[in-house]
């Protein structure tokens, strides 16, 4: 089971992404896209990932904005899967 991570240790773990916020027990970041379709290709790309990891984000878009909040519920807070999946995330964009 993976294990909660100190706010220490999340907050080195998204200094190397641009953007990522540490709100409560999770990290979100918004992404601003060209256009709608845009957005949903990038969420789908997203999707495909969290599944394959099977560590699924939330998610929420309106028309260009793409809105990403990871944590993991089992253990209430924030994991090296949150943050491997960040990074996944930040390569797509």
């Amino acid at each position: 089971m993976a294990q909660k991570l100190t706010d220490i240790q999340i907050k080195e773990g998204i200094a190397e992404f641009k953007d990522w916020s540490i709100e409560g027990n999770s990290i979100r970041k918004s992404f601003l896209l060209e256009d709608h379709i845009m957005a949903m290709g990038f969420v789908n790309r997203i999707a495909m990932v969290a599944e394959v990891m099977n560590h699924h984000p939330e998610i929420q878009m309106v028309y260009n904005k793409v809105e990403i909040t990871l944590s993991t519920h089992d253990v209430g807070g924030v994991t090296e899967l949150d943050l491997e999946l960040a990074q996944k995330i930040e390569a797509y964009f």
